[in-house]
């Protein structure tokens, strides 16, 4: 029992990230009906960003209560500008091609960003470790009945966690509660009549491209914390993260948190509770199972609405 609760709370910190992820897959998808398979290398840049200024920081011997805002604010930053240049250089000239086009140049801006940051003149390929920024020692830890191993929430889960939820609260009171997320809302039902309606449609594409981007940092400075910073580090996250929006519906906010946290959940508790230790590296082959099983039950994944294709 106190392995499970340890997993799940375990699951619950991975899958928070997960979802920020994947909540730029589904805005961008809702908004274009397009997959911005350089997402995951986005989400690799808040990474590195947040990797050079822990390090300025650290040598600057700036206390953590300063250090880490300014880390997650300059990553955002940062990750904003980025994916507005994606949007603005490489997907607005072709968006009254075939989607194929678009598909193939998200990919080639994916092995494009890939390639520069392996050039040792901006990072290199060698993985590097994030400053140490605060202590990992559990703030809260408690007994499940006479096991005399506690189950452990350290700071870093809390943190990545609380953050990730806060952002998501924050997104949906964005896109219910504003003019712009009104806009987007319009924009991602129909693009033609929003622009009709007087709507700045590029202003509103450009916006759901800069919050995805935004949300993609967070995710890669709370896993440079908890990882390696690496240039293909977005390749397996963006994958995962991808699933978990399909997973829960792409095109669906609720949806991208969802299949989120389901990713998480399902990786922790395989790797650490159902299978043995020898096989606890098929955990994520058992998390694309669990896709294919609910995609074979509900095409439009679990929160998603299976509506008639945009022409």
């Amino acid at each position: 029992m106190q392995l499970i609760l340890q997993q799940l709370i375990n699951g619950l910190s991975i899958g928070a990230v997960y979802a920020l992820i994947a909540l730029g897959y589904t805005m961008v998808y809702g908004v274009l009906r397009l997959i911005n398979f350089a997402h995951g290398d986005v989400y690799m840049v808040g990474a590195v960003i947040g990797y050079f200024l822990a390090e300025w920081f650290t040598k600057a011997h700036y206390p953590a209560y300063i250090t880490l805002p300014v880390i997650f604010l300059g990553a955002m930053l940062g990750c904003a500008i980025l994916g507005f240049f994606i949007e603005f250089l490489c997907y607005r000239p072709l968006r009254k091609r075939p989607r194929l086009v678009v598909l193939i140049t998200a990919i080639g801006v994916s092995l494009l960003l890939e390639n520069l940051f392996q050039n040792p003149a901006i990072f290199g390929p060698t993985p590097r470790t994030l400053p140490h920024l605060f202590d990992i020692h559990p703030v809260i830890s408690f007994h499940v009945g006479s096991s005399p191993r506690p189950v452990v929430i350290n700071n870093l889960d809390l943190t990545s966690f609380c953050l990730s939820v806060f952002l998501m609260i924050l997104l949906t009171w964005f896109v219910l509660r504003t003019k712009l997320g009104l806009a987007l809302r319009a924009v991602s039902f129909r693009v033609d009549t929003a622009s009709l309606m007087g709507i700045n449609t590029d202003l509103v594409i450009s916006a759901t491209f800069i919050l995805g981007s935004s949300l993609a940092a967070v995710a890669g400075v709370v896993d440079a914390m908890r990882y390696q910073v690496e240039p293909l580090m977005g390749l397996r996250q963006g994958i995962k993260a991808f699933v978990a929006a399909v997973l829960g519906g792409i095109g669906s906010i609720p949806g991208a948190v969802l299949g989120g946290l389901i990713m998480g959940l399902v990786e922790t508790l395989l790797k650490g509770s159902i299978l043995p230790s020898e096989y606890s590296g098929y955990s994520d082959a058992a998390s694309f199972f669990v896709l294919i099983l609910i995609l074979l039950l509900r095409p439009s994944g679990l929160l998603g609405k299976t509506a008639p294709e945009k022409v």
